[in-house]
């Protein structure tokens, strides 16, 4: 350093406080490789058929139940090998291992061991972890077993929101397996709940009898027990007396007699009603679904658009919420793991490989994904065991067949088998595990051939064509069935709609829209389906219609605030809210 005279060196500070950020994490890793060399260790714990080698002053300062182990009168706080029983000996390697590194992987194979072992050693953050894991894997085929294992493990919070997610998808939820395999306690527990979500009564009642009769011999005396939390009152006349006064369980038992008779006079006596209220002419009161539908992008008055709204189905109102950094038009657009994917389209100048996602929590766009290894507009996006894939659309040049997929956990695509047809504005689904890639067109004209992808084999193979040539279509999977509406054909814009049921491999055609529609939107929210936007010919489209099954008809509900074609849709739960459950 240069020589200061002394007038013009600075004041020394009285003092210099310092708190290293680096500190911690150069200890930890520090003691970390001393349990790796087995070196200054002090205890060996035995778990099933491992030695894990660890320092007493590590495990005791995370864990309370290590403290009491080591700290107190115990027999193994003087002993140097410690077997410690009823834990799986990898999620006890996993917890030390977070006890010197503060890292840990909770996946959906080891979530049912680590748990346990987490509220054995009181650690209490991994519990939470462990619980937070679940709650995003909950899903209308699992979640009873969820449930259950929350209440086994006490853990009240997961237990809370599995019994929500369960009442609010109790339509999906009797349909499964775990609900025929319900014990009668649980079964009672859910249907007298008054949140649960169901269009009619009529539900709950064909859901009790699908249990009973799912093992008639043994769970037939459970029958009265049960059907006491059914609202029979509230049911249709014709159905109390044609379907539960018919039924040959229900005709022999006495007590379920005298419920019929009960609900049989409430509608018979309405002037008595007041002096009849219970708990079954209660009338449920399912808590709000909280999914949204978002509209993203498209081509409105001569030029693509980055403007995204979102509409509320409980107040029926589109709001506009942070726009795109790109505009584009023929949008892919999927929802994965809570974010909103907005996939390549078109500008308005160039066709883009460039991807956005969106996260209503913050009201955000970053644009941190990777692209896609091609430019595609009219490109086709649906999510399949939490990897989204990119189907057909087009370059600029030619007509695509190409499938790619994306990893979120890598932020890497890669490509997979391609279709055996080219195809831009397709329209694609998931059902059954299957990638399904529908209509669209191949550079010639509207298709109306369908193929789907099995990615176990990574194969496509066709299934039965659809009865429309349709392209720029808009679909989706409703009642575990495949809604295709509107599109274009060779010559106009379409208003008709057709259905695809897997099992018998045949699509069937349901009541036309309100309106035709090209480059249409459909989404399912809240157990309801939308079509959204589009082209009729003439206009570009603003409204909205929903389709009414118990009707078959569509009813026209409301407007965007933009006219939108070929602009993508996604369904969301809704942000934290005081109205949202989870």
């Amino acid at each position: 350093m240069g020589e200061m005279s002394v007038g013009e060196r600075p004041p020394s500070p009285a003092r210099l406080s310092h708190t290293s950020d680096k500190h911690p994490k150069s200890t930890l890793t520090e003691l970390n490789l001393l349990r790796r060399h087995r070196e200054l260790c002090d205890v060996v714990l035995n778990v099933g058929n491992r030695k894990i080698f660890a320092h007493r002053v590590i495990l005791s300062a995370c864990s309370p139940y290590f403290r009491a182990m080591f700290t107190g009168e115990l027999a193994e706080s003087r002993q140097t090998e410690v077997t410690i029983r009823d834990i799986d000996e990898v999620a006890m390697d996993l917890l030390i291992d977070f006890c010197y590194t503060s890292h840990i992987v909770v996946e959906e194979s080891n979530v049912q061991t680590l748990l346990p072992a987490a509220c054995l050693l009181q650690l209490t953050e991994i519990q939470d972890i462990c619980c937070e894991f679940l709650k995003r894997q909950l899903d209308p085929s699992n979640c009873l077993g969820i449930r259950a294992f929350a209440d086994t493990h006490s853990c009240r919070e997961l237990l809370r929101i599995a019994d929500k997610f369960t009442q609010h998808n109790f339509q999906e939820v009797m349909e499964s397996e775990e609900f025929l395999l319900l014990p009668v306690s649980q079964l009672v527990d859910i249907i007298s709940s008054d949140e649960l979500n169901v269009r009619s009564e009529e539900q709950v009642f064909n859901a009790v009898m699908s249990w009973v009769k799912y093992n008639v011999s043994e769970r037939r005396q459970h029958l009265p027990q049960v059907l006491q939390h059914v609202r029979l009152p509230l049911l249709s006349p014709k159905f109390l007396v044609g379907t539960v006064g018919s039924d040959l369980l229900v005709r022999s038992d006495e007590s379920c007699r005298d419920l019929v008779d009960e609900a049989k006079n409430y509608l018979l006596l309405p002037q008595e009603r007041p002096l009849m209220q219970g708990p079954r002419t209660r009338p449920r009161k399912p808590t709000r679904r909280g999914e949204v539908l978002f509209a993203v992008g498209g081509w409105c008055s001569g030029d693509a658009i980055a403007s995204v709204e979102k509409f509320d189905p409980q107040t029926m109102e589109w709001k506009m919420v942070a726009p795109m950094s790109k505009r584009r038009c023929g949008v892919g657009v999927a929802v994965l793991n809570d974010l909103l994917y907005a996939v390549g389209g078109h500008d308005g100048q160039s066709y883009l490989n460039s991807i956005e996602r969106y996260d209503p929590q913050t009201d955000q766009w970053s644009c941190d994904v990777a692209p896609t290894t091609s430019c595609r507009t009219s490109v086709g996006v649906a999510v399949l065991d939490n990897m989204l894939y990119a189907v057909g659309g087009q370059d600029g040049v030619q007509c695509l067949n190409h499938v790619e997929r994306y990893d979120p956990k890598e932020n890497k695509w890669s490509k997979v088998a391609p279709m055996t047809t080219r195809r831009l504005g397709v329209a694609v689904a998931v059902l059954g595990g299957y990638l399904y890639a529908i209509g669209g067109s191949d550079g010639q004209a509207p298709l109306n051939t369908v193929e789907r992808y099995d990615p176990r084999h990574n194969k496509w193979a066709p299934v039965s064509p659809m009865s429309t040539r349709r392209k720029h279509l808009g679909c989706a999977v409703f009642n575990n069935l495949i809604y295709a509406v509107g599109g274009r054909d060779d010559c106009m814009e379409l208003s008709s709609a057709e259905r695809y049921n897997p099992h018998t491999n045949t699509w069937s055609p349901i009541v036309a829209m309100t309106s035709r529609r090209s480059g249409v939107g459909l989404a399912v929210v809240n157990g309801q389906l939308y079509a959204v936007g589009g082209f009729d010919g003439t206009a570009y489209l603003k409204t909205i219609e929903v389709y009414d099954t118990e009707q078959n008809q569509w009813r026209l509900c409301g407007a965007m605030n933009y006219r939108r074609l070929g602009g993508g849709v996604g369904v969301m739960r809704a942000p934290q809210t005081e109205n949202r459950i989870w």
